[in-house]
Formats: C-alpha cells, sequence, structure tokens
C-alpha cells in the first residue's frame, strides 16, 4: 500500500535494505511489506556506529542535543496524521488513539529535551582546600527493545530520555509494528543527528538479544514486555553486570467504591478498557466494586461494551479495533472458558467476531472467583473481570493479591477512602478518578513482578545517567 512506507534498518545514519517476513493488517490480514531481518554482520555495524555515535553525542553540548531531539519532534508532529496512518495500519486501533500516541511520542522527546539540560550535579560543603562535587554522565550504548502496543510512544520513551543524556542506542523494535518505529527514526534522521547516535534493527527477539546485551559495548538494557521475558533478559544484563530498565506487564485493579455513581463510573471504566483493545499493560481490568453499587454498575458496564462499534481502525468511527494478532485471540478465547468454567458469569461479549480480522469483543465478566486464570495472568486484551466486595479493606486486599505492581485505578468521593489507597495499594502508579497513568512529566514504572526502574519524569533521564564522585584536593 502507497501509505506504507518500505521498510529498512537503520545503522551508522544509513538506511539498510535486508531480506525479511510480511508484515500483517490485523484488521485485514492483507500484507503490508516485508520487515527486515538483522544479520550477525548488521549487528555488528550497529555496535560499532553505536560505540563511535555515542563519542561524538556524548561530547555534544545539552542545549544542541535539545535543539536537535526538538526538531525531530517538530517533524514528527507535521506528519501526525500520515505516521497515524502507519500505525493504525499495522497495530490496528483507532485512528484517533494513533494520532494521539504520535501527539504524545511529540510531548516525550520535547519534555525529555529540555529536562537534559538540567541533569545538575552538586558541590558537597568540605573544608578548606577541598571540594567534593557530584556528576551525572551518560551511561554509554543503550540495547533497547520496545513492543507492539505502543509502537512508536514505548521507543520514543526511550530514544527521548536516552539522547537528552548523552547516551547512544541500537533499538530493537517489534517486528509486528516495525513502520511506526521507523518513523520515529526517520524524524531523527531529518533532524540531522549525528551518525550512529540512533541505530534500528530488527529481527528473532531471542537472537538479537542474546547477541548484543552480552558485547562489551552495551552498557546498559531497557525493555518494556513481559514478565517472562523481562526476567530472562534481567538475568542475561546481570551475568554481565549491566543495569537495567524494565517495565513488565500488569494486572491493573480498579476499586469502585459505594460512594460515587455506579452507571457513571461503569461508562468511564468501559471507555478506558476498550482502549487499544485492552492491549496496554496498564489496562483496566479487575474491578472490585463495593456491594451497594455493583449489580447497577455491572449492567451499566455490559450494556455500555456491547453497544461498541467494532472495526477497522481507519474508520473513525470505530471504538474497538481488532487485536495485533490471532495469539491474542486465542488467548482470550481459552481465559473466557476457564472463568465460566470456574463459575463466572458471562455478561456480554466471549468470543470472537465473525469474519476476517482478528475482533474480538469488549468482554464482561461478572462474579468471577480468585482462582480464574484471568485474574492471575495478564489478559492484554479486551476483557473486564468484576467481582463483588463488601468493602474497602477486602478490595485492597484482593487488588495486591497477584504478583503485579503496575498501575491501579481507584473511583471515590472520599479523601479518607483516597488517602487509604495512596498508603496501602501496592503499584507504581495510581490514578483516582480517571484513567491517565502517566504522562511526560512524571514517572512510570511498576513494583514487584511488573519491574524495576522509571521511564518519564526526571526520575527516566536518571536511569540512563551514571553517577561520580570527584574528590579534589587543591593543593
Amino acid at each position: 500500500m502507497s501509505q506504507y512506507p518500505e521498510l529498512k534498518l537503520f545503522i551508522g545514519g544509513e538506511w539498510r535494505q535486508a531480506t525479511g517476513e510480511p508484515v500483517l493488517n490485523p484488521a485485514t490480514q492483507a500484507i503490508l511489506g516485508s520487515v527486515p531481518r538483522a544479520t550477525p554482520r548488521d549487528l555488528d555495524d550497529a555496535l560499532q556506529s553505536a560505540e563511535e555515535g555515542f563519542r561524538v553525542w556524548s561530547r555534544t553540548a545539552p542545549d544542541k542535543r535539545a535543539e536537535i531531539i526538538n526538531k525531530a519532534a517538530e517533524i514528527l508532529r507535521s506528519r501526525a496524521e500520515q505516521v497515524a496512518t502507519v500505525l493504525t495500519l499495522e497495530q490496528g486501533k483507532p485512528i484517533g488513539q494513533s494520532r494521539s500516541e504520535v501527539l504524545r511520542s511529540c510531548d516525550i522527546l520535547e519534555w525529555d529535551a529540555q529536562e537534559g539540560r538540567r541533569l545538575y550535579g552538586r558541590v558537597i560543603p568540605s573544608g578548606p582546600g577541598m571540594r567534593h562535587s557530584v556528576l551525572r554522565q551518560p551511561i554509554g550504548v543503550v540495547a533497547a527493545f520496545s513492543p507492539w502496543n505502543f509502537p512508536i510512544a514505548s521507543p520514543a520513551r526511550k530514544v527521548g530520555a536516552a539522547l537528552a543524556t548523552g547516551c547512544a542506542l541500537i533499538l530493537k523494535a517489534s517486528e509486528e509494528t516495525p513502520a511506526s518505529a521507523l518513523e520515529l527514526v526517520r524524524a531523527f534522521d531529518d533532524a540531522g543527528l549525528p551518525p550512529g547516535v540512533l541505530n534500528l534493527v530488527f529481527g528473532d527477539p531471542a537472537e538479537i538479544s542474546e547477541y548484543l546485551i552480552p558485547q562489551p559495548v552495551v552498557r546498559m538494557v531497557t525493555f518494556t514486555g513481559s514478565v517472562s521475558i523481562g526476567k530472562q533478559l534481567t538475568a542475561m544484563a546481570g551475568a554481565h553486570m549491566k543495569p537495567v530498565i524494565m517495565e513488565l506487564g500488569g494486572h491493573s485493579p480498579v476499586i469502585v467504591c459505594a460512594d460515587v455513581d455506579p452507571s457513571v463510573s461503569a461508562a468511564q471504566c468501559t471507555t478506558a478498557k476498550a482502549r487499544n483493545a485492552g492491549q496496554i499493560c496498564t489496562s483496566p481490568t479487575r474491578f472490585f466494586v463495593e456491594d451497594a453499587a455493583y449489580d447497577e454498575f455491572v449492567d451499566a458496564m455490559a450494556t455500555k461494551a456491547a453497544s461498541l462499534k467494532i472495526g477497522d481502525g481507519l474508520d473513525h468511527e470505530t471504538e474497538l479495533g481488532p487485536l495485533a494478532n490471532m495469539r491474542r485471540v486465542a488467548a482470550m478465547e481459552v481465559l473466557v472458558e476457564d472463568a465460566i468454567a470456574k463459575g463466572a458469569r458471562l455478561n456480554t461479549g466471549g468470543s470472537k467476531c465473525a469474519g476476517e480480522g482478528n475482533f474480538f469483543p469488549l468482554t464482561v465478566l461478572s462474579d468471577v472467583p480468585l482462582d480464574a486464570k484471568a485474574m492471575n495472568e495478564e489478559p492484554f486484551g479486551p476483557l473486564a473481570l468484576i467481582t463483588r466486595v463488601e468493602s474497602l479493606e477486602e478490595a485492597i486486599q484482593k487488588a495486591n493479591a497477584t504478583p503485579f505492581g503496575l498501575a491501579g485505578y481507584a473511583l471515590t468521593d472520599s479523601a479518607k477512602k483516597a488517602n487509604r489507597l495512596y498508603e496501602e495499594l501496592e503499584v507504581g502508579n495510581l490514578s483516582i478518578n480517571h484513567f491517565v497513568a502517566s504522562i511526560a512529566e512524571t514517572p512510570f514504572g511498576g513494583i514487584k513482578d511488573s519491574g524495576f526502574g522509571r521511564e518519564g519524569g526526571v526520575e527516566g533521564l536518571h536511569g540512563y545517567t551514571v553517577v561520580k564522585n570527584v574528590s579534589h584536593l587543591m593543593t
């Protein structure tokens, strides 16, 4: 399709062709293009160019780095409609959500660019003739691995923070959604980023990670994806004494208190759950609803979910796009079947939509028992699991019962209840009375099995630096 770009690797400031595999449109199963696979030679070239690029970029003044990052954001913003169309073609989400993701990526880059100018050190008071100074310096070459669910925003978080601190990157983006990352990299190339500072490769994830992470040139690893793969990469990096930022899976609880309007709350929750067809690590999934609001909430959510327009993301009326691949469809079917077998009630949805494409309706299940697979494994799809609770204490206990701790949500008009949630809900990101887990200015990341390290905020930039203490005795 003319809207979809030719896919290439980007190494040492040059676009490079390679053989590859087809990229499919999840709404139609049509072939969009062919994603190239990097060879060991390509990876060696990327390592060498990143090492050379780091020597240049780390010595570039912060204001000059900011100028180039801002220029890339400006270029990307000017191409927002084109890039959003590409994103929807390969990932499936509604075009409005794709457009928002592109613009959010620009916001992230612009914020990181300016914050990179404020990586202050400090001078520690000492005795006469002695000066103790603390410096923050770029860690070096970073191996970055990004997922398919946010194919431009996730790379933008890694690229923006790393470049703002003076690091160089080898970005391994998803093979299922390669063009979005390519458009991000193209914006930096057009903005005049020096060769080698940013490199883009595709290929077998296991092969590339096993090749890159042990290399002495690579000084750090950042990954967004599943808990199981994150643990593997963390172990691999640890064997070579390399720090990591791991933004891993979640299983977000939503606590709905009896002091809010059940119907209004259900509408809010349904809209949030439908975003990206639930394929978000922060997607609201486990709904713990106080008894007094339970029945009305369930009915309202099921009604709203059943009314969503399902279709191709390029249709501006679409509210729920396709799942990214058939693996997700099969996973939804297994989880629904298991929950019903264990006593859950199916209120709406539950099976793949007829016809072509990976379409699965927003499925509402109520009275879901805690031993259902879906309550313990991240569904990563359009499943809303509703459980009745008698008190806030019970809701918090059940919300904290999984090994995940990425994001959590609560709906309440009680300051007392909100304060208790601040203190007791075990998550890295808590949103009360809304469903935005993070913005460019705020740190984002999880606890427990949901990872460690942060992206976004000043904390996100700190992760790409090393701290050097300098003690100078002046004689």
